[in-house]
Protein backbone atom coordinates (compact mmCIF):
# COMPACT_ATOMS: atom_id res chain seq x y z
CA UNK A 1 0.00 0.00 0.00
CA UNK A 2 1.41 3.38 -0.96
CA UNK A 3 1.77 5.85 1.90
CA UNK A 4 1.82 9.61 1.36
CA UNK A 5 4.69 11.53 2.91
CA UNK A 6 3.23 14.63 4.53
CA UNK A 7 5.98 15.43 7.03
CA UNK A 8 8.88 13.95 8.95
CA UNK A 9 7.94 12.29 12.23
CA UNK A 10 10.91 13.39 14.28
CA UNK A 11 9.33 16.65 15.42
CA UNK A 12 11.85 18.25 17.75
CA UNK A 13 9.53 18.92 20.66
CA UNK A 14 5.98 19.46 21.84
CA UNK A 15 5.58 22.78 20.01
CA UNK A 16 6.87 21.39 16.72
CA UNK A 17 4.40 18.49 16.87
CA UNK A 18 1.52 20.83 17.69
CA UNK A 19 2.39 23.02 14.71
CA UNK A 20 2.25 19.97 12.45
CA UNK A 21 -1.20 19.05 13.80
CA UNK A 22 -2.48 22.58 13.29
CA UNK A 23 -1.16 22.63 9.74
CA UNK A 24 -2.70 19.27 8.82
CA UNK A 25 -6.12 19.69 10.46
CA UNK A 26 -7.61 21.81 7.61
CA UNK A 27 -6.66 19.09 5.11
CA UNK A 28 -9.11 16.57 6.58
CA UNK A 29 -12.19 15.72 4.51
CA UNK A 30 -15.08 15.27 6.91
CA UNK A 31 -18.01 14.38 4.73
CA UNK A 32 -19.27 12.15 2.00
CA UNK A 33 -20.32 8.54 2.01
CA UNK A 34 -18.35 5.35 1.61
CA UNK A 35 -20.08 3.99 -1.48
CA UNK A 36 -19.27 0.33 -1.05
CA UNK A 37 -17.34 -1.36 1.73
CA UNK A 38 -15.93 -4.66 0.53
CA UNK A 39 -12.75 -4.77 2.60
CA UNK A 40 -11.95 -3.22 5.97
CA UNK A 41 -8.56 -2.94 7.64
CA UNK A 42 -8.31 -2.91 11.42
CA UNK A 43 -5.16 -1.56 13.06
CA UNK A 44 -3.75 -1.70 16.57
CA UNK A 45 -0.53 -1.14 18.53
CA UNK A 46 0.92 -3.15 21.42
CA UNK A 47 3.81 -2.53 23.81
CA UNK A 48 4.76 -3.36 27.36
CA UNK A 49 4.13 -0.67 29.96
CA UNK A 50 7.17 1.57 30.21
CA UNK A 51 8.81 0.06 27.12
CA UNK A 52 9.67 2.06 24.00
CA UNK A 53 9.61 -0.93 21.63
CA UNK A 54 6.28 -0.96 19.76
CA UNK A 55 4.52 -3.61 17.69
CA UNK A 56 1.76 -2.91 15.17
CA UNK A 57 -0.66 -5.05 13.20
CA UNK A 58 -3.03 -4.39 10.33
CA UNK A 59 -5.59 -7.07 9.52
CA UNK A 60 -7.57 -6.79 6.28
CA UNK A 61 -10.98 -8.48 6.31
CA UNK A 62 -13.58 -9.01 3.63
CA UNK A 63 -17.20 -8.19 4.46
CA UNK A 64 -19.73 -9.47 5.25
CA UNK A 65 -18.22 -12.72 6.54
CA UNK A 66 -14.99 -11.22 7.98
CA UNK A 67 -12.73 -13.52 5.97
CA UNK A 68 -9.07 -12.61 6.45
CA UNK A 69 -7.55 -11.29 3.22
CA UNK A 70 -4.09 -10.52 4.60
CA UNK A 71 -2.16 -9.37 7.64
CA UNK A 72 0.81 -7.05 7.93
CA UNK A 73 3.05 -6.40 10.93
CA UNK A 74 5.71 -3.94 11.95
CA UNK A 75 7.79 -3.19 15.00
CA UNK A 76 10.40 -0.72 16.11
CA UNK A 77 11.73 1.51 18.83
CA UNK A 78 10.05 4.88 19.32
CA UNK A 79 11.81 8.07 20.36
CA UNK A 80 8.96 10.54 20.82
CA UNK A 81 7.88 10.77 24.48
CA UNK A 82 4.39 10.07 25.75
CA UNK A 83 2.52 13.40 25.68
CA UNK A 84 -1.30 13.49 25.86
CA UNK A 85 -2.71 14.70 22.55
CA UNK A 86 0.43 13.75 20.61
CA UNK A 87 -0.02 9.99 20.52
CA UNK A 88 0.30 9.83 16.73
CA UNK A 89 3.93 10.92 16.96
CA UNK A 90 4.66 7.80 19.02
CA UNK A 91 2.40 5.29 17.28
CA UNK A 92 2.04 6.71 13.77
CA UNK A 93 5.40 5.69 12.24
CA UNK A 94 5.28 2.01 13.26
CA UNK A 95 1.59 1.81 12.33
CA UNK A 96 2.21 3.22 8.85
CA UNK A 97 5.00 0.70 8.30
CA UNK A 98 2.46 -2.07 8.81
CA UNK A 99 0.05 -0.43 6.34
CA UNK A 100 2.87 -0.13 3.83
CA UNK A 101 3.18 -3.91 3.88
CA UNK A 102 -0.40 -4.46 2.64
CA UNK A 103 -0.73 -5.75 -0.91
CA UNK A 104 -4.34 -4.52 -1.17
CA UNK A 105 -5.81 -1.07 -0.55
CA UNK A 106 -8.77 -1.30 1.88
CA UNK A 107 -12.07 0.43 1.24
CA UNK A 108 -12.15 1.49 4.89
CA UNK A 109 -9.72 1.65 7.81
CA UNK A 110 -10.68 1.36 11.49
CA UNK A 111 -8.02 2.38 14.02
CA UNK A 112 -8.00 1.87 17.77
CA UNK A 113 -7.73 5.56 18.63
CA UNK A 114 -9.35 8.95 18.16
CA UNK A 115 -10.25 10.65 14.91
CA UNK A 116 -11.26 14.31 15.24
CA UNK A 117 -12.34 13.84 18.87
CA UNK A 118 -9.06 15.39 19.90
CA UNK A 119 -7.94 18.72 21.41
CA UNK A 120 -6.72 19.94 18.01
CA UNK A 121 -9.00 17.78 15.87
CA UNK A 122 -6.22 15.46 14.70
CA UNK A 123 -6.08 12.24 16.69
CA UNK A 124 -4.26 9.10 15.60
CA UNK A 125 -6.96 7.93 13.17
CA UNK A 126 -7.24 11.35 11.54
CA UNK A 127 -3.47 11.82 11.30
CA UNK A 128 -2.84 8.35 9.87
CA UNK A 129 -5.88 8.72 7.60
CA UNK A 130 -4.24 11.67 5.86
CA UNK A 131 -1.14 9.57 5.17
CA UNK A 132 -3.26 6.67 3.86
CA UNK A 133 -5.71 8.83 1.90
CA UNK A 134 -8.55 6.34 2.34
CA UNK A 135 -11.70 6.58 4.50
CA UNK A 136 -10.55 6.19 8.11
CA UNK A 137 -12.48 6.01 11.37
CA UNK A 138 -11.33 6.20 14.97
CA UNK A 139 -12.78 3.59 17.35
CA UNK A 140 -11.61 4.34 20.88
CA UNK A 141 -12.46 2.46 24.05
CA UNK A 142 -12.21 5.59 26.20
CA UNK A 143 -13.03 9.28 25.85
CA UNK A 144 -10.22 11.76 25.31
CA UNK A 145 -12.16 15.02 25.08
CA UNK A 146 -15.72 16.34 25.10
CA UNK A 147 -18.98 15.79 26.90
CA UNK A 148 -21.90 13.52 26.11
CA UNK A 149 -25.18 12.10 27.34
CA UNK A 150 -26.08 8.46 27.80
CA UNK A 151 -26.37 6.27 24.72
CA UNK A 152 -29.45 4.06 24.50
CA UNK A 153 -29.25 0.43 25.64
CA UNK A 154 -29.54 -1.27 22.24
CA UNK A 155 -26.86 -2.04 19.68
CA UNK A 156 -26.71 0.89 17.28
CA UNK A 157 -27.94 3.48 19.78
CA UNK A 158 -25.67 6.48 20.00
CA UNK A 159 -25.45 10.02 21.27
CA UNK A 160 -23.23 12.88 20.20
CA UNK A 161 -19.85 13.67 21.68
CA UNK A 162 -19.54 17.47 21.94
CA UNK A 163 -16.45 19.65 22.06
CA UNK A 164 -16.65 23.44 21.94
CA UNK A 165 -20.29 23.32 20.89
CA UNK A 166 -19.62 21.00 17.94
CA UNK A 167 -20.31 17.29 17.51
CA UNK A 168 -16.94 15.59 17.05
CA UNK A 169 -17.93 11.98 17.58
CA UNK A 170 -20.51 9.42 18.62
CA UNK A 171 -20.83 7.46 21.84
CA UNK A 172 -21.98 4.22 20.23
CA UNK A 173 -23.50 1.15 21.87
CA UNK A 174 -21.99 -1.87 20.13
CA UNK A 175 -23.14 -4.54 22.58
CA UNK A 176 -26.11 -4.57 24.91
CA UNK A 177 -25.32 -4.00 28.61
CA UNK A 178 -21.68 -3.22 27.75
CA UNK A 179 -19.97 0.18 27.82
CA UNK A 180 -20.15 2.06 24.51
CA UNK A 181 -17.17 2.95 22.34
CA UNK A 182 -16.19 6.39 21.06
CA UNK A 183 -16.38 6.70 17.29
CA UNK A 184 -15.10 9.74 15.43
CA UNK A 185 -14.37 10.46 11.78
CA UNK A 186 -10.73 10.30 10.82
CA UNK A 187 -10.64 11.26 7.14
CA UNK A 188 -12.91 11.09 4.07
CA UNK A 189 -16.04 10.14 6.02
CA UNK A 190 -18.87 11.91 7.83
CA UNK A 191 -19.87 11.16 11.41
CA UNK A 192 -23.01 9.35 10.29
CA UNK A 193 -20.99 7.41 7.73
CA UNK A 194 -18.46 6.48 10.40
CA UNK A 195 -21.19 5.13 12.67
CA UNK A 196 -22.76 3.11 9.85
CA UNK A 197 -19.37 1.70 8.90
CA UNK A 198 -18.61 0.59 12.45
CA UNK A 199 -22.02 -1.06 12.76
CA UNK A 200 -21.27 -3.07 9.60
CA UNK A 201 -18.13 -4.35 11.29
CA UNK A 202 -19.68 -5.75 14.48
CA UNK A 203 -19.52 -9.49 15.14
CA UNK A 204 -21.06 -9.79 18.61
CA UNK A 205 -18.26 -8.05 20.51
CA UNK A 206 -17.89 -4.56 21.92
CA UNK A 207 -14.95 -3.82 19.60
CA UNK A 208 -15.49 -3.86 15.81
CA UNK A 209 -14.20 -7.11 14.36
CA UNK A 210 -11.33 -5.70 12.25
CA UNK A 211 -9.88 -3.86 15.26
CA UNK A 212 -10.47 -6.84 17.53
CA UNK A 213 -8.60 -9.13 15.12
CA UNK A 214 -5.73 -6.65 14.88
CA UNK A 215 -5.61 -6.45 18.69
CA UNK A 216 -5.37 -10.23 19.00
CA UNK A 217 -2.76 -10.46 16.24
CA UNK A 218 -0.46 -7.75 17.56
CA UNK A 219 -0.56 -9.05 21.12
CA UNK A 220 0.23 -12.55 19.88
CA UNK A 221 3.20 -11.10 18.00
CA UNK A 222 4.48 -9.26 21.08
CA UNK A 223 4.15 -12.32 23.30
CA UNK A 224 6.01 -14.44 20.75
CA UNK A 225 8.77 -11.85 20.41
Amino acid sequence: MKIRKLHEWDAADYHGAVRIQERLRPRLVLGGEIEQVGTVAGADISYARGDDFFYSAVVLLRLPDFTTVEESFSFGRVSFPYIPGLLSFREGPVLLKAFEGLQNVPDLVLIDGQGIAHPRGLGLAAHVGLFLDVPTVGCAKTRLVGTHGEAGPNVGDWTGLFLGGEVVGAVLRTKRNVNPIFVSPGHMVSLEGAVRAVLQCLAGYRIPEPVRRAHLAVNALRRKA
